[in-house]
């Protein structure tokens, strides 16, 4: 059966994973993973470039060769865990790093120089997967629901969720299309909170949130902003929602403690995902979770609780772990793009059409 490597590089730029898939049909099965931490100064180059700043192309090239060079030791490593070697892997899907995505304006930037990739580990890659999806005025975002409705199908009312960065919904139900788009903040501003007052990279389970108190007054400015009303096809990231953003609203009130601020953003995701689920399949039997949000217990415990009628669990339930569906997600699109088959689902990113997504770097 045919390997594929699937790279992901995500919003929250807390690390690298790294899948490694087998692919029959559109079943994918995950043999071995890989998980790199990114080294602080790369996250910080990174997140540098997702403003506007000077020198920026130089930066990004330099960035990008950086993110490469993580990726190929990467690869190398489960490369040798699995026993096998470069010629025996089909092709790396590389999501690359996101450093723009601003498909209102018509326009989606994921760096991650493909050709090298290409070039080091001896491996055809397929890479900038957002881009033709961008140009047959969609979205770009998300993507993985197609993968999703591969995985689960729609024998049943049920909501895959992603919580990344940034979360976002797949909609499947009996005789529907499959439906999806972001919801809003996931963990990008819970870790720029966290990172800000007490220099961790995230909120283990939940426990600092858990330890405040919603500020109603705060999380009612938080909720007014106009994307929530949006429906989709919608998508977002860290051109609308940083910490600017949370400022701007903190100086409407007075001075709050940190950790009620944190208590507060956890809400606002748990709030925006709820209320999505309950305007787009109110009928939803099942939520299922991936992504780091899938570990934080505070906020599966808030989503269980906005959505009594729904079982709400990670999608480990289902042997797949929720760490990995968006790397095996992107090893999936590289297989769809070498077959020639469409990788995006029109009426969740909002494209003309169906689109054969990816560029292919042989190797």
């Amino acid at each position: 059966m045919p390997l594929y490597i699937g790279v992901m590089s995500g919003t929250s730029l807390d690390g690298l994973d790294i899948a490694l898939v087998e692919q029959q049909g559109d079943a994918a099965t995950l043999l071995h993973s890989l998980a790199l931490p990114m080294p602080a100064e790369l996250r910080q180059q990174l997140l540098t470039l997702c403003q506007t700043g000077t020198d920026e192309i130089a930066r990004a090239a330099l960035a990008e060769n950086a993110w490469v060079t993580q990726v190929v030791a990467g690869i190398q490593t489960l490369l040798q865990q699995a026993q096998l070697n470069a010629r025996q892997i089909r092709a790396i899907g590389s999501h690359g790093q996101t450093i723009r995505h601003e498909p209102q304006r018509g326009f989606t930037v994921q760096i991650g120089n493909p050709a090298l990739l290409a070039e080091l580990t001896g491996i055809t890659v397929v890479a900038d997967f957002r881009r033709r999806d961008v140009a047959a005025a969609g979205q770009g975002a998300p993507l993985v629901p197609a993968f999703h409705h591969a995985l689960f199908g729609q024998q049943r009312a049920r909501v895959i969720v992603n919580i990344g960065g940034f979360s976002n919904l797949t909609l499947l139900a009996p005789d529907t299309a499959v439906r999806g788009f972001d919801c809003g903040p996931g963990n990008v501003l819970l870790d720029a909170w966290i990172h800000r007052h007490q220099h961790r990279t995230f909120d283990q389970d939940g426990h600092w949130a858990a330890s405040g108190c919603v500020l109603p007054a705060l999380l009612e400015r938080l909720l007014d902003d106009p994307y929530f009303r949006q429906r989709g096809p919608k998508s977002t990231g860290r051109e609308h929602f940083n910490l600017d953003w949370l400022q701007q609203h903190l100086h409407t009130l007075p001075a709050q403690a940190p950790a009620d601020v944190q208590a507060t953003l956890l809400e606002l995701t748990a709030r925006s995902i709820a209320a999505d689920i309950a305007h787009s399949l109110p009928a939803a039997e099942e939520v299922l979770v991936c992504g780091g949000g899938a570990h934080n217990g505070r906020l599966m415990q808030r989503l269980a609780q906005l959505l009594p009628d729904a079982a709400v669990s990670p999608t480990d339930h289902y042997g797949l772990p929720a760490d990995w569906i968006e790397a095996m997600a992107f090893a999936w699109l590289a297989h769809r793009c070498l077959e020639g088959l469409p990788g995006n689902c029109p009426a969740v990113t909002g494209a003309h059409g169906p689109r054969i997504l990816g560029a292919i770097y042989p190797a």
